[in-house]
């Protein structure tokens, strides 16, 4: 755990999220990354009780990178204003077929979302029910069947990426959910938090956390030279 912080003080922590793991948890009763990560302040600091650890923010399971979380209450209710404005900025990491053309851009979609199936929908046209999804994106590198795409997001919509690329017949490699061909063998998909860029909740500092993606898979030819 400990070599996956990016960052720590009094107020934050953040932590670079493996594919696979819970940030919060849920029905399937696995345990989540906010809970080892109170285990680890506890044993840190030698605390009687709990540890107080508030979540900011989530990334899907099998999406990896950048998580935020509060370490005090004051800190919680600053970033979930922060959030709610949409003044973080948030760059992710994406793999899709290299066939896909475009070398940058801006998507703009209408995501309506079903919970039943935890799936989004992104439309070309404004629906009923439907919340406006906007990204920016420019091709990174180009790898032997894909290329590596950095997305910059301008609103947080549930699987905003994943919904919107896949409406272009570009899902992200290894989403089965959205369309992709086949898995990823780890049951990972392919999309990366790279970079989060927030103000200190307390000192009003600008702070900008970065992660790398473990290199397993085709992350591997992603961070080779």
């Amino acid at each position: 755990m400990k070599e996956r912080i990016l960052f720590e003080d009094n107020h934050l922590i953040v932590i670079n999220k493996k594919a696979g793991e819970l940030v919060q948890g849920d029905q399937t009763g696995d345990v989540p990354l906010a809970e080892l990560l109170k285990k680890y302040l506890k044993e840190k600091y030698n605390k009687p009780g709990d540890a107080y650890l508030g979540v900011v923010h989530r990334l899907d399971r099998p999406t990896s990178g950048v998580v935020l979380f509060a370490k005090t209450s004051k800190a919680l209710s600053r970033l979930n204003e922060q959030f709610k404005n949409r003044t973080p900025k948030k760059t992710y990491w994406g793999i899709v077929s290299k066939e896909f053309d475009s070398p940058e851009g801006c998507l703009n979609h209408w995501m309506t979302r079903n919970n039943k199936q935890n799936k989004s929908k992104a439309h070309k046209n404004e629906v009923p029910n439907s919340k406006l999804a906007i990204l920016n994106f420019k091709r990174k590198k180009d790898l032997d069947h894909y290329c590596l795409l950095e997305i910059n997001l301008e609103t947080g919509r549930h699987h905003q990426i994943r919904a919107q690329f896949s409406s272009l017949g570009f899902p992200i490699q290894g989403d089965l959910k959205y369309g992709a061909a086949r898995s990823n063998k780890d049951g990972s998909i392919s999309l990366h938090a790279r970079k989060l860029e927030i103000i200190h909740p307390v000192t009003n500092e600008p702070l900008e956390f970065i992660a790398d993606p473990q290199k397993v898979g085709i992350w591997k030819a992603v961070l080779s030279d």
